[in-house]
């Protein structure tokens, strides 16, 4: 995020360069819709078609070209992500008015549709984040901030416990969409970890609570779309994340120290991992999606600052992984006042989140603030089709502007607070505000360019062929069915957006092939958290709000294995969870 620097002549040198290709590329864009638009003037009713190659599997690879070409031009190609997410971008409306049939006027206004949803709540939630964090640069008080973690514990990989996972967690239950890693990122930057390790580990840490962010509303959405009894789905949700709530903190602390260093700080992870489990679990299977990891988090965060006044690791590591026994790196002198002041802006920040979190609150907003438009040429213009659904569907298209109820107006809310009374002024608020918005420009145009992706691959039906494909994998489709919303949220960045695709398709898939339809569409809902650490918006949250804009590819690199060894587990998991005696047993019914 922005600190003041020196930008070297090479790097300013790469920067202009990397506008003016940006700008050639946009330029493109902008003659290829106004010649499409041209050419193609009638838009109208349209239904979606699954294979309109006549060969499932030449269809299926055509549906995925967009995100192939995303991530590859990310992780192989090595461009930066907004010239990624344009090139994405370009093959998505290639992709979908040349092979699907699509009209061009109804892919174009996907593509508008989706890039407004990156701006707002997406990029509307990093951008007071961003702008929070230069505000304490600023005042000077992360310094102190670190030497008050230190005062809980040396260890960076007990540091890393407490943030990535517990703290992330309960950001992620009380406001989701990207909050947590933007939030936690920022934090472990500022006790020594390296940038992309911090960007990387927030990503991988924030990975189990995703099934109940934003006060469980991905579990909403599904019960929404398939009708079933949300409290049966909630307990299949937690049942399946169950070991993932034990298995992520050893695993976060192994991709960051190794498995010897790992072991060293075995008795801190297990009480962490064992009490947010547990408590998931409970709050789950008795209580509802809403609370789930509030509650979990705010329970493990106690029980770990409680273990660690009494247990000490034999040899303590820095954020460079060098051992630091013996060092004392907070100072006595620390005043109480300073302490204060340091954490203060982050108190700030959480009594707001939590505020907005009160449902009778939020809803009193959303009933007086909150305006829908509908999106004209794209609201119900556009059929999903058996098999997908049971009956041919109209796709809704209505962009909702909470902007007061937004997660995004609750952090700004915070930050003008905080910012108040770190003791800046209202023209030094508007102006750190304005320089902000500057620093993370290409951020902007990234979040809104991966949205439209998203977007033009749902209304045209991509996602739903690549789902297809998957389903006819027969007594596999337990496993299979589980990756299906790891793609899913790895292409929209939302567990609640691939929950409201892939729900309707996971339900009639198990009926047809006889395994419980509430499994399969927690299946979805489980097996997708693990495609969040993968998902472009997510990698531009991250690199964002650790300065590694422009690394995108390096972290979708450090992220990438691990995702998709988790979402296989998880698929393991399902199966035995279908067909396997007695896990068969722990499907509600």
């Amino acid at each position: 995020m922005a600190s003041n620097r020196t930008v070297p002549a090479e790097s300013a040198r790469s920067t202009t360069a990397s506008a003016i290709g940006f700008s050639v590329v946009l330029g493109g864009l902008a003659a290829g819709v106004f010649f499409l638009l041209w050419t193609n003037p009638r838009s109208g009713h349209w239904q979606q078609g699954y294979d309109p190659l006549g060969h499932w599997w030449m269809s299926t690879a055509t549906a995925a070209l967009p995100v192939l070409v995303l991530l590859g031009a990310m992780a192989i190609l090595r461009l930066k992500a907004h010239l990624a997410a344009a090139a994405g971008l370009l093959t998505a409306l290639a992709v979908a008015v040349l092979l699907f049939h699509m009209p061009v006027r109804l892919a174009l206004t996907a593509a508008s549709y989706g890039a407004g949803y990156g701006l707002f709540p997406i990029f509307w939630i990093v951008l007071p984040v961003v702008f929070l964090y230069d505000l304490t640069v600023k005042a000077g008080t992360f310094a102190t901030l670190q030497q008050s973690l230190a005062s809980i514990t040396d260890d960076s990989r007990l540091q890393l416990l407490l943030i990535a996972f517990a703290l992330g967690a309960f950001f992620e239950g009380a406001a989701g969409f990207g909050a947590p890693v933007a939030i936690c990122g920022a934090i472990l930057i500022s006790l020594g970890f390296r940038p992309l390790h911090a960007a990387g580990l927030s990503l991988l840490g924030n990975t189990a609570p995703v099934a109940f962010g934003s006060l469980g509303i991905p579990i909403v959405a599904l019960q929404g779309i398939t009708g079933f009894n949300i409290l049966l789905l909630t307990r299949t949700v937690s049942t399946l994340l169950f070991v993932f709530c034990l298995l992520i903190p050893f695993w976060l602390v192994w991709v960051f120290a190794g498995f010897r260093r790992m072991l060293e700080v075995w008795p801190p992870i297990l009480a962490a991992s064992l009490t947010y489990g547990c408590v998931q679990l409970l709050m789950g299977v008795f209580l509802g999606p809403t609370l789930v990891n509030m509650a979990a988090a705010s329970s493990t965060i106690v029980v770990l600052i409680g273990f660690l006044r009494f247990w000490k690791p034999q040899r303590t590591l820095n954020a460079a992984c060098e051992e630091i026994t013996g060092q004392h790196r907070h100072s006595s002198e620390q005043q109480p006042g300073s302490v204060f002041r340091a954490w203060m802006p982050w108190l700030v920040l959480c009594t707001v989140l939590l505020a907005w979190g009160i449902p009778p609150f939020t809803h009193f907003l959303d009933a007086h603030t909150t305006l829908k438009f509908t999106v004209t040429g794209l609201d119900r213009e556009i059929e999903r089709m058996p098999p997908v659904v049971a009956h041919p569907t109209a796709e809704a298209a209505v962009f909702t502007l909470n902007w007061l109820s937004a997660t995004g107006s609750a952090i700004l809310l915070g930050a003008l607070l905080a910012g108040l009374l770190l003791g800046f002024g209202p023209v030094t608020l508007a102006r750190e505000f304005c320089r902000s918005l500057f620093n993370i420009r290409y951020a902007m145009a990234t979040m809104a360019a991966m949205l439209a992706i998203g977007y033009v691959t749902r209304y045209c039906g991509l996602d739903a062929t690549l789902g297809l494909a998957f389903a006819r994998t027969g007594r596999l489709y337990p496993f299979f069915g589980t990756l299906i919303g790891w793609l899913g949220v790895a292409s929209t960045g939302s567990d609640t957006a691939s929950n409201v695709l892939f729900g309707s398709l996971q339900v009639t898939t198990a009926q047809q092939i006889g395994v419980s339809p509430i499994l399969m569409a927690s299946a979805n809902s489980a097996g997708g958290v693990m495609g969040k650490m993968i998902s472009a918006p997510s990698i531009v949250v991250a690199s964002t709000a650790t300065e590694t804009y422009g690394q995108e590819g390096s972290i979708l690199r450090f992220v990438f294995l691990h995702s998709l060894a988790l979402a296989c587990l998880a698929g393991v998991i399902v199966y035995l969870m279908a067909y396997v005696h007695p896990f068969t047993r722990l499907v509600a019914r």
